[in-house]
């Protein structure tokens, strides 16, 4: 089928108009991309010179005290309570070996069961115990109140809010990834 020379005049001017249409929309999808490029380096600049500095801030103003308080007291409920249980724990434990080491002493020496002394026993039990405990544990004071319901609420606040700020920079910064447009501009269709 063969097209009038009218026809085929228009369809040249159709096809370079589309030509151009295409032309310009390639420049504005680049420029488009420049300027959501640039708004995502403005975005890192401002969530570097204003965000981090307000979190940090805000950070050491409220909840640094109380995670400084929560460490302290830890190591203190450690040193002053776990220790010192463990040690009596642990010297009471070796004197019930060392009071049964010395019946095994006298089972061996041929001394039996002939007069057992439950009280003599328990009485070097004891001693036993107290000399281990007191080799195993530390004279400490007593420790202050811990931290209360309050700084447990504004350490759990303080961060919740720095994970949202977290996710909602990293979401903005994520959607720079579908802004990308190529470098060269594409061809149009032949019609």
């Amino acid at each position: 089928m063969s097209l009038s020379r009218k026809r085929k005049k228009e369809l040249r001017k159709l096809q370079h108009q589309a030509n151009t249409l295409w032309e310009s929309q390639q420049i504005l999808l680049g420029e488009a991309g420049h300027v959501a490029r640039e708004a995502g380096r403005q975005l890192g600049n401002y969530n570097r010179e204003q965000v981090v500095p307000t979190v940090q801030h805000t950070y050491e103003k409220y909840a640094a005290p109380y995670v400084e308080q929560g460490v302290t007291t830890s190591k203190k409920v450690y040193n002053d309570k776990v220790v010192p249980a463990a040690g009596a724990l642990i010297g009471s434990a070796l004197s019930v070996w060392d009071a049964a080491n010395e019946k095994r002493g006298d089972l061996a020496a041929g001394r039996g069961f002939g007069s057992l002394d439950l009280a003599a026993i328990q009485k070097k039990a004891d001693k036993y115990g107290k000399k281990a405990a007191r080799q195993l544990s530390v004279h400490t004071a007593p420790a202050k109140k811990g931290m209360g319901a309050g700084g447990v609420i504004a350490i759990l606040l303080g961060i919740a809010a720095a994970a949202g700020v977290v996710y909602a920079a990293w979401q903005t910064l994520r959607a720079d990834d579908e802004l990308w447009v190529a470098d060269d501009p594409l061809r149009a269709p032949d019609a």
